[in-house]
């Protein structure tokens, strides 16, 4: 399993991840003991050139760490058929105990990495780089995550066994089900769909707010975490079941496959771009007051208060749109069953808290 040419991708980009954050550690020791950027000694200068290096080095290895995400839920996918019980990424996951604790350590890297990256851009675009201590501090930190990440990883690789069979996502997400999966999947429809577009709805306005005023950016964080816990929880309750046009299918994963159009790819892509963005709003609030970021912080974290706002929009959007397109009814009504116009009246009254 392990020269499955998406598996050394992967183990290859988290262990020089985690090689170059090991490596780059002393260095940051240094850099956060004896940064003086009003000195002109020689170790000053020493410092402010490997500076640059160290900086663009980790730049790239936690961007990296933003597609490795991606390429692992794509992988988890592909490797299904390969496992007797397995239907989608579910079963591949299930295989042994490190499969979904990779994926999580996965997704929490994902939005640390994108959160470092801000704060990295904010401090770069200052003339007296004011943020350096702090960066290097933040990856000190940083540092654990990833290489629980990819420790978790190979872990999941290694017991990869072709003859073992596992269970498919009927079993894990279904109302039936014990675990919080089954919880979230068990939700009424009604309360979760105006849940659902509520949080989207409040995420977009205060992204859009602060996108034009530069102000409320650690709301604009906490709505963005959020709207991200609810739409997880929304996808897992009603709109799984709009897709695949079942009243028991849950799975989030199945809407990657062909046979559903690679949806979830859709929906999921600006969901984490937004969230990622909204969460670097907040990230990068605390420098606000700092003299040379008066005004750098205020521009960057309304241009990602923008693409926040615009990433909450395509996904309900494209949500809005699955739903209004699907022959499924979960909400009974008296207006046409499967008229575009019948369903939008349904969501509409459903958000107003109107019975049809």
């Amino acid at each position: 399993m392990l020269f499955q040419p998406a598996i050394i991708a992967l183990l290859l980009a988290s262990s020089a991840s985690v090689a170059m954050l090991l490596g780059i550690a002393p260095f940051a020791a240094d850099v956060i003991r004896y940064w003086d950027i009003t000195s002109g000694s020689e170790r000053q200068l020493e410092l402010e050139r490997r500076t640059y290096l160290a900086s663009t080095l980790v730049a790239f290895a936690l961007a990296t760490q933003l597609l490795a995400l991606l390429l692992f839920v794509f992988n988890a996918d592909k490797m299904a058929p390969m496992f007797v019980g397995a239907m989608c990424a579910v079963g591949a996951l299930n295989v042994d105990a490190f499969g979904f604790p990779a994926l999580i350590a996965q997704i929490v890297v994902f939005f640390l990495a994108s959160m470092w990256l801000a704060i990295n851009h904010v401090d770069t675009q200052a003339p007296d780089y004011p943020l350096v201590r702090v960066k290097y501090q933040l990856l000190l930190g940083l540092a654990p995550a990833l290489a629980t990440s990819f420790a978790l990883q190979l872990l999941y690789f290694l017991g990869l066994k072709a003859d073992v069979v596992t269970s498919c996502c009927a079993r894990l997400f279904s109302g039936d089900a014990s675990k919080l999966s089954g919880d979230l999947s068990s939700l009424p429809a009604a309360p979760a769909i105006i849940a659902f577009f509520g949080a989207l709805l409040l995420a977009i306005a205060l992204a859009g707010y602060c996108a034009v005023k530069r102000r409320a950016g650690y709301a604009v964080a906490a709505t963005s975490l959020i709207a991200f816990v609810i739409a997880i929880a929304g996808i897992l309750s009603f709109l799984s079941l709009y897709i695949y046009e079942h009243p028991h299918h849950h799975c989030p994963f199945c809407l990657l496959k062909p046979e559903y159009g690679y949806r979830g790819y859709l929906l999921y892509v600006p969901l984490f771009v937004a969230t990622a963005c909204g969460l670097g709003v907040g990230a990068v609030q605390p420098f606000a007051r700092v003299t040379s970021l008066r005004a750098i912080v205020p521009l960057v974290s309304g241009r990602l208060a923008g693409v926040a706002a615009t990433g909450y929009a395509l996904f309900g959007a494209i949500a809005l749109f699955m739903i209004l397109h699907s022959n499924l009814i979960l909400i009974e009504h008296r207006w046409e069953p499967f008229s575009f116009t019948g369903k939008a009246l349904i969501i509409l009254s459903t958000l107003q808290g109107v019975s049809p």
